[in-house]
């Protein structure tokens, strides 16, 4: 029953709330017939068109109201301007000051909607309406104005829509409130043939186990909202966790960061490291390999090269005796002599052998050879000409460079029995046993050719002593 009783009452509120639409309708209706576009407009329209050139100078309309929701100017109907109390008291009831209409949210179902202007304060006196222009009249101009004023401060007051209105904004109004009147038609409807529907059946529910079922439900709501709350808590606390480990997130990336960074410079520093590595090795493979080829390299060899050009015995290039056919210079005699002093020299330091009775001074092309004891210097150095061939020291400082040579040998001879030279040397002269021929090593009495062949002989001696000598230090070293 009671479940009837909610749908009766239903069934009259849907029948009052027709009922007031259709009493708005046929209101909005007499006002749309009360009030047009003001001619003012009609005749800019016209000047467009170039239509209404004349209709300005003939004609001078008065606008004092505009519509409150497009703001386009409007001319009142002049029968508005003298309105009775009945009149006013009629319009003062209200029509339902309770009905929402929203044009814009169904602005698209209607084939031309034009927006409101939101005027949100009025700057004037006369409750948001705009008064335009003034008539010639003022005194009965101002009383039609507070009349109008008042009907539509009446009108306005009493519904959810501030007047006056325009032609579209009423058409506009009309269609949304058909559209209203009829969802309530069939609302009313569809209430009406359930009500009928339950008059006509003999089924009436079981209160009690409706409120145990809603007893259910509430218990079931509790425990839902319990375990909604349960489920915030514990969403809080997820999301703190989640804070928590973004912030150590955000340290281990920092940390990344910077073990990558402390890795690529310590890689950097390997890199350049093994480069330096490499760089060391490559150095001393090549130091390494010098020092191979230094070992293995005679230095006496290296520094004293001894050989023959045809006829005369050469000592580093420098060619050593003269030809009547080939003129040696004396300079090249006395470096080639100076060479001579310094090998014999230094062959005998590498021996720590002293020379009995000489001891030789190398000196460049001016070398000499001191007779100790004396303190005698013996030339090996010459410039010719008349006098030197009768001077006897370049002869005498000859033949004690030959006889340093046979002590030198004969030392050797003592450490390697077996060594022997190719020629014999003995007080001056060096003798070829292969032939039995003997040259003398002095220049005086003695021909070029003679001189010649015993100088290069004695640098034969000479290179074997070498050869020995650096063969000595090569087994050394191995």
């Amino acid at each position: 029953m009671s479940k009837r009783n909610n749908i009766s009452k239903t069934l009259s509120l849907a029948e009052e709330i027709t009922r007031e639409n259709r009493n708005k309708k046929i209101l909005l209706q007499n006002k749309k017939s009360a009030y047009s576009f003001d001619s003012f407009l009609y005749t800019l329209i016209q000047l467009k068109k170039g239509k209404a050139s004349s209709t300005m100078n003939d004609a001078k309309v008065s606008v004092s109201f505009s519509c409150q929701r497009c703001l386009q100017p409007i001319h009142v109907d002049d029968t508005f301007a003298s309105l009775g109390e009945h009149t006013l008291a009629e319009l003062a009831l209200p029509i339902n000051s309770h009905l929402e209409i929203d044009l814009e949210s169904q602005s698209a179902s209607f084939d031309h909607f034009v927006p409101p202007f939101r005027v949100t304060e009025s700057t004037n006196d006369t409750n948001g309406f705009m008064l335009l222009s003034d008539g010639p009249d003022k005194e009965s101009l101002g009383h039609s104005l507070r009349v109008k004023a008042e009907l539509f401060d009446a009108l306005s007051n009493n519904s959810e829509i501030d007047h006056p209105l325009c032609d579209e904004c009423t058409d506009t109004l009309l269609e949304l409130m058909d559209k209203q009147l009829k969802i309530a038609e069939d609302e009313w409807n569809d209430y009406n043939n359930y009500l009928k529907k339950l008059e006509m059946t003999d089924d009436v529910p079981n209160i009690e186990e409706l409120e145990q079922e809603l007893a259910g439900l509430k218990v079931d709501e509790t425990r839902l909202l319990e375990e909604l709350s349960n489920l915030s808590r514990e969403e809080q606390s997820i999301r703190q966790a989640v804070e928590e480990q973004e912030k150590e997130k955000q340290r281990l990336e920092r940390e990344e960061n910077k073990y990558w960074r402390e890795y690529t410079k310590h890689r950097r520093d390997v890199i350049t490291t093994e480069d330096e590595f490499r760089s060391l090795e490559c150095q001393m493979a090549y130091a390494q390999s010098q020092l191979e080829k230094l070992k293995k390299t005679n230095v006496f060899n290296a520094t004293f090269h001894i050989w023959h050009s045809g006829h005369f015995g050469t000592i580093n290039n420098f060619r050593l005796g003269r030809l009547p056919s080939a003129p040696v210079d004396w300079s090249e005699i006395n470096a080639a002599w100076g060479q001579t002093c310094l090998l014999l020299s230094a062959l005998a330091r590498k021996l720590n052998f002293n020379f009995k009775q000489y001891r030789l001074v190398p000196y460049g092309n001016h070398s000499y050879v001191e007779v100790l004891g004396e303190g005698k210097e013996l030339p090996l150095y010459g410039n010719g000409g008349f006098r030197f061939l009768w001077d006897s020291k370049y002869d005498a400082a000859m033949v004690a460079f030959l006889d340093c040579l046979q002590q030198f040998k004969e030392e050797i001879v003592r450490r390697d029995p077996d060594f022997c030279l190719p020629y014999l040397m003995e007080k001056g002269k060096i003798e070829d046993a292969s032939t039995g021929s003997s040259f003398s090593i002095k220049i005086q009495f003695n021909s070029e050719e003679q001189w010649t062949k015993a100088l290069k002989y004695l640098l034969t001696n000479l290179k074997w002593v070498l050869t020995w000598v650096s063969s000595q230090f090569t087994e050394d070293k191995r």
